[in-house]
């Protein structure tokens, strides 16, 4: 039967925003479903750690796992091989969406740009205002780069629950500024929660960087180079001083996001309609990694670290300094940081709304953004190496990230089928 004539007309415009859709519907599915599992395993790990079975929780992550090649030996804690090498593979999937959504998505041009990335620095600066306004001076202050940070499995994987016709444009504003937000606390590590420096460590690393940017300038497209000079650029953070995640985000930006030689693909500049068959390096990549990363690392990590042993009195540590900050940055910092940015961008003429979407959309944004867990309790470990600060850290980001997602929920399912006029790209979607 054939379709109707509405459903046939679009413009060339529209064509390549359902291009673009298609990766995106498949990368919030992946998400939203990976948060699901991610809240399983921290449930998991709260009633482990505080059942009769809670010794083995902590024995299990305390265990010693080491290396040795020859003379040289590398051991430490099951928890800290999570923390150091497993969390490369999300910070290096981190990396490839950033660069992807520089080259081809919703970043890609300064004015669809300016207003996901405003309102990701202001989610970001406004909760370590807050958090430093309530810490200055204290042992606590060191945790400001806590709230600043946004878990997008969590936030897509509510937003996921919620219906109407905004939905996908809210998951694509979402989805951008979540990766801006992850950009700047890349940066935030690598600035600020790194160790003594390894001067020749750090020459060990550049020089590997530099023969993954020759491998890129050359147009190799092989899997097995990216992954040999890859670990050796791990090796060489891992001894730098520099946090080792950081060489995944590294290793991510030298990856090819166009078709090298083998690679058959016409407009090398463009999304591919299925996102991975056929595309660039970059792609296929992310496309392979996006379900070992939503369904293994992130739950694993999440095993690992979300065991709060809740002690008489625990709960009472939500009244301390650093819990406080914590709730207050993620909770009232986002909403004033995201809305405040997002308003002063579309009142300046810097950037538009998305068509269909207003300022009450971005702040019911504003509070899933909140929801802070992963990337919250990865800086806090860091930033906390004393497990009484820490424990509160993690009280302080489980209940911010709790309540930021139930009244972020509510707030969209209200606002989900409130919309200026309905989206192209949703009529693309759903005919």
């Amino acid at each position: 039967m054939p379709q109707p004539a509405s459903n046939r007309r679009f413009s060339q415009r529209q064509r390549g925003n359902a291009t673009l859709s298609l990766p995106f519907l498949e990368f919030f599915r992946t998400e939203a479903a990976g948060g699901v599992v991610l809240l399983g395993c921290a449930a998991l790990a709260l009633i482990w750690a505080n059942s009769p079975w809670s010794e083995s929780y902590h024995r299990l992550w305390a265990t010693t796992l080491g290396i040795r090649l020859g003379d040289l030996e590398l051991a430490k804690s099951l928890q800290s091989w999570v923390k150091d090498a497993l969390m490369v593979g999300f910070f290096f999937l981190v990396g490839l969406e950033i660069k992807r959504e520089l080259l081809l998505g919703e970043l890609a041009s300064p004015r669809r740009a300016a207003l996901p990335a405003a309102a990701a620095v202001g989610g970001a600066l406004a909760p370590a205002v807050i958090y430093t306004l309530l810490n200055a001076g204290t042992p606590g202050s060191s945790g400001w780069g806590i709230p600043m940070a946004t878990d997008i499995a969590f936030a897509l994987g509510v937003l996921s629950l919620v219906g109407g016709p905004a939905a996908l444009l809210l998951r694509i504003f979402l989805a951008a500024l979540a990766i801006v937000d992850d950009l700047i606390a890349v940066l935030v590590i690598a600035l600020f929660y790194s160790g003594a420096l390894s001067w020749a460590s750090l020459a060990a690393g550049a020089l590997v960087f530099a023969a993954l940017v020759v491998a890129n300038l050359l147009g190799v497209c092989r899997v097995s180079v990216y992954l040999a000079l890859g670990l050796a650029l791990w090796a060489s953070f891992l001894e730098s001083g520099v946090h080792p995640t950081v060489a995944g985000v590294l290793l991510a930006m030298t990856i090819p996001a166009r078709g090298g030689p083998e690679v058959r693909q016409e407009q090398p500049q463009e999304v591919t309609v299925d996102g991975h068959g056929g595309g660039s390096l970059l792609e296929r990549i992310e496309h392979a990694l996006n379900p070992w990363v939503a369904f293994g690392i992130m739950p694993i990590f999440a095993l690992a670290n979300a065991g709060v042993t809740i002690e008489a009195g625990l709960l009472s540590t939500l009244g301390d300094r650093i819990a406080l900050g914590i709730v207050a940055g993620l909770i009232v910092g986002k909403q004033i940081g995201i809305t405040l940015a997002a308003w002063l961008v579309t009142r300046l003429g810097l950037g538009d709304l998305p068509t269909g979407l207003g300022l009450l959309h971005v702040y019911g944004v504003s509070w899933l953004a909140g929801i802070g867990f992963t990337m919250s309790i990865f800086i806090a470990g860091l930033a906390f190496p004393d497990a009484e600060r820490l424990n509160i850290a993690k009280v302080g980001i489980i209940a911010a990230s709790a309540v930021a997602g139930a009244v972020g929920f509510a707030v969209l399912r209200i606002l989900g089928y409130r919309v200026a006029s309905r989206p192209a790209s949703a009529e693309i979607v759903e005919g």
